[in-house]
């Protein structure tokens, strides 16, 4: 048995003394001598001695010795000498059941560390030992042990059911199952804890004694210990999931039991039980099971939407103007840039990208999870379930909210109002006029969290909004808000730059009229804004670019918008993320502005460029030297390439001679092989665009560039894929016939990729566009290939509305039935469908698609033409007839 040497012990206890110091310079100190210390293998032996053995000593020193001896395992436990990991192992499992239950908790962090070492197969005797421990009389031994196994059971709940250890389940799921009627609630708490751990990865174990557990649970629905109950939540939860067929047959009294617990005393007990809704929305016997029972539920989730006190304390709620406090950086989140993909247009206006819908969190600097947020997120999810039949329910309620004299429960309404916007909009169209109108109002509430939630709700309706005659809704809603952009409190200034941006894209060009006044108050912002929500201010500014498009091209509006931004653009760092939505910012303005952009692009472009190699040398520095460099933070590339995309897209030719001046095709060529698929991304969408705007110099790099684009065709990464497949089939058509010797190169890719099952739609629309410009222009190549892609060809084009690049892929298909009729004559009837999905095609394609049909029609004579034809949806054979005369 090892002793320690008494010197030694004085030492090591004073070290740990002096590692509770505040003072910075000790700490130092205290590091440097760890590190000497830790030269010495049997440290680790005092370590475990001070915290198992000495019992003299104080709990946080003793605490403070077992962490710093499992930061030593997690580091170089491989390297303990056999002896001192033997004596570590064996001190834990023996004072496992210390009296002190914060002692307990650090060996079971111990064992737990050790046991993730991959210790588990190493320590054959650890899972016994801990389970039979499980028995003892003792109560500290017993939830020691539980405690130990908790943790094991969390950190490794895979290893536990699998054959490498001998499926330890078996043993252990029937005996956590036994506490679940001990006497002590933390015991109970931990074996339902444990046995949680094994739902979602369906262990067999578990499903074997499903019924068991089920019943067990059952039989804790109304203990007194909020713990217990808050881990019965979360089970039946997860089995709603996993196991909904063991729960069915219960689906009533387990209803009942949630609506009990969704109001529960203890806040975190409530939480866990309205996940449950929110889960139960997704299964498809919600409806089923849960319309008898909406009357109760939909009191309790609109009370749970309330703000509690202690959310009012921490968003200062009673902190009106705080516009001219600095923010703090933490409260700033890291922004993603979303790099540039290449889509067409669709018929409906707007192509609404579902990952472009904005976070649904009206507070989102109480990021935590709360009982309001999943309130809200429940009754969201619900309206979307139910729709219309939410309403006679709700609508009692939402008057006496909406209209309430306390501002915490007005608040709540709006909220609520909010929240079933997307599920019940049909319903609610009828009370709207008079609604919206009080919702305005609200917007210059004397409070703040009343303001800011109003604008939240008003942007969630704002697509009703604009489909009304724009002086009875958006007028007064833009004035108000545009007041609120310009608030005291920072909250609502950040509630009111998201709305607007939101109402900026369901109004488009409709707010042309009111741009004057719209740049004045984003202008003026610029100057009242902190930090956070400068960032935001940009976000609406590039939407608004995007939105109204070339209508902003107007000298007063480029007076008013652009020396702010130039001079944000100055005042920052290459190295300052604060660039990210500037950068995007621009380059919606500049794709708006066109040549009115010109004055401000040569500092812009020039910048870009330089973002761009200092990130590729940092990046080849640190390949080189991975130990003395950073690696660079890609970002910076990636926003820089898409804002030269944006100047080459609104400027168009006049980008020739910055691209002339610099070196952007050397480092494109370098950026198209980047490791990381967004940098690839964005260089392929630049690269089309380039090849637009200025091909004189592009075409010099085009043996170099073919074979990189052919390897990138590769659907794994769909974006990457989507935007080489874009530029492959610009060059197709400022190439011609010299695209000839490259056809190989990526025909055969882009023929499997079109006939993939699962392909995204804009993927399949840029690869049909791609082949038909290919077989444009080299159509002795591609012809060949026809009956291989002509089906889903014509069904991935038909739904895209008329524009130059559908009809330069016509154009190829039709050039290629020419050299090939036989290619398309098993799948002719998709032709005509996409031949009738053309609204005015040019007149030379016009002729081109008559001559096709009328040839089809002369080949297979009369008779069968009426045969073939009587297939057709009596649409199609309209359009056909009227059109094209067959």
């Amino acid at each position: 048995d090892w002793q320690p040497d008494e010197q030694g012990l004085q030492q090591v206890l004073q070290l740990l003394k002096d590692s509770q110091s505040p003072n910075t310079a000790t700490q130092r100190i205290v590091q440097d001598k760890l590190k000497q210390l830790n030269q010495f293998p049997d440290f680790n032996n005092y370590l475990i001695f001070v915290l198992t053995r000495l019992k003299s000593e104080d709990e946080p020193t003793r605490s403070l010795s077992g962490l710093i001896l499992k930061n030593n395992v997690k580091a170089h436990y491989q390297s303990f000498p056999q002896p001192v990991a033997e004596f570590i192992k064996q001190e834990c499992l023996n004072n496992i059941g210390d009296a002190s239950s914060l002692i307990r908790a650090t060996i079971g962090i111990l064992i737990t560390t050790i046991a993730s070492k991959g210790e588990l197969q190493m320590w054959p005797e650890l899972l016994p030992q801990l389970c039979n421990l499980l028995n003892s009389e003792d109560y500290n031994t017993c939830e020691g042990a539980f405690g130990a196994l908790q943790k094991i059971c969390e950190d490794s709940s895979e290893l536990l059911d699998s054959d490498a250890l001998n499926r330890p389940l078996n043993v252990m799921i029937p005996k956590f199952l036994q506490f679940f009627k001990h006497c002590s609630p933390k015991i109970r708490s931990h074996a339902i804890a444990c046995v949680n751990q094994f739902i979602m990865d369906r262990a067999q174990a578990l499903m074997e004694n499903i019924d068991t557990f089920i019943e067990h649970l059952f039989a804790l629905a109304v203990d007194e210990d909020p713990e217990v109950r808050k881990n019965v939540c979360r089970a039946l939860v997860m089995l709603l999931e996993v196991r909904i067929d063991r729960l069915i047959p219960h689906m009533h009294s387990i209803i009942q039991y949630m609506l009990q617990r969704t109001q529960d005393s203890d806040e975190n007990v409530a939480l866990e039980a309205c996940e449950f809704w929110l889960t139960l929305a997704e299964q498809p016997i919600c409806k089923e099971v849960l319309t008898s029972h909406l009357v109760q539920l939909i009191p309790i989730l609109v009370n749970g939407m309330k703000y509690s006190e202690i959310d009012i304390i921490l968003l200062k709620g009673d902190v009106e103007e705080d516009e001219a406090i600095p923010d703090s950086e933490q409260d700033i989140k890291p922004r993603f840039h979303k790099s540039r993909t290449v889509t067409l247009q669709h018929e409906e206006e707007r192509p609404q990208d579902p990952d472009d819908t904005e976070d649904e969190d009206d507070d989102d600097t109480l990021s935590d999870w709360n009982l309001r947020k999943c309130s809200a997120a429940a009754l969201d999810v619900l309206a979307n379930v139910f729709r219309e039949e939410l309403l006679p329910h709700l609508l009692p309620l939402l008057k006496e909210l909406l209209f309430h004299p306390e501002w915490v429960i007005k608040e709540s309404g709006i909220l609520v109002l909010g929240a079933i916007a997307e599920g019940c909009m049909q319903g609610m169209v009828p009370y709207l006029p008079e609604l919206i109108p009080h919702l305005i109002q609200c917007l210059s509430d004397k409070k703040a969290l009343v303001r800011s939630i109003a604008c939240w709700t008003l942007s969630r309706y704002a697509h009703w909004v604009v489909s009304q005659p724009p002086d009875m809704y958006l007028k007064p809603l833009m004035t108000e808000l545009l007041k609120r952009i310009l608030d005291s409190n920072k909250r609502v200034q950040e509630a009111a730059c998201s709305a607007f941006a939101t109402l900026e894209e369901e109004a488009c060009t409709e707010l042309v009229p009111y741009l004057s006044f719209i740049l004045d108050t984003l202008v003026f912002a610029f100057g009242k804004y902190q930090h956070k929500n400068l960032l935001i201010l940009y976000d609406a500014i590039g939407t608004l670019a995007d939105s109204v498009g070339h209508h902003l091209n107007q000298p007063e509006y480029i007076q008013k918008l652009m020396p702010p931004l130039i001079q944000k653009w100055n005042e920052l760092k290459d190295e300052d993320k604060d660039l990210f939505p500037l950068l995007e910012c621009l380059s919606s303005v500049a794709t708006a502005l066109q040549s009115g952009f010109l004055p401000y692009c040569e500092p812009v472009y020039q910048r870009c460029v330089t973002l761009v190699q200092k990130t590729l040398a940092q990046a080849m520095m640190y390949n080189q030297h991975p130990e003395q460099y950073e690696a660079p933070d890609k970002d910076f590339m990636i926003v820089a390439l898409d804002l030269l995309s944006g100047l080459a897209e609104g400027l168009g030719c006049h980008v020739e001679q910055l691209v002339a001046r610099s070196n952007i095709m050397t480092l494109l060529f370098q950026c198209m092989q980047d490791t990381m698929p967004e940098v690839r991304q964005s260089s392929f969408a630049l690269l089309g665009d380039l090849t637009k705007a200025c091909f004189v110099h592009v075409k010099p790099c085009i043996a170099e560039f073919m074979p990189i684009l052919g390897t990138n065709l590769n659907p794994e990464f769909i974006s990457v894929c989507n935007n080489a497949t874009w530029a492959i089939g610009e060059i197709c058509m400022q190439m011609g016939a010299e695209m000839q010797p490259y056809v190989q190169m990526v025909l055969n890719n882009l023929v499997e990729i079109i006939n993939r099952p699962n392909t995204p739609k804009t993927l399949l629309e840029n690869t049909a566009i791609t082949i038909g410009r290919l077989g444009f222009v080299c159509p002795q190549e591609v012809a060949p290939m026809l009956q291989q892609f002509i089906r889903p060809w014509c069904t991935s084009l038909r739904n895209i509305r008329d524009n130059e690049e559908k009809d330069s892929a016509f154009r190829g298909i039709c050039v290629m039935i020419g050299v090939n009729p036989g290619g398309v004559v098993q799948d002719f009837i998709f032709f005509c469908d996409a031949v009738a999905s053309w609204v005015s095609p040019k007149d030379d394609l016009r002729d081109m698609f008559y001559k096709i049909l009328h040839g089809f029609k002369d080949q297979v004579g009369e008779e069968n033409w009426q045969q073939f034809s009587e297939q057709f949806p009596p649409l199609l054979k309209d359009r056909l007839a009227a059109f094209y005369g067959v």
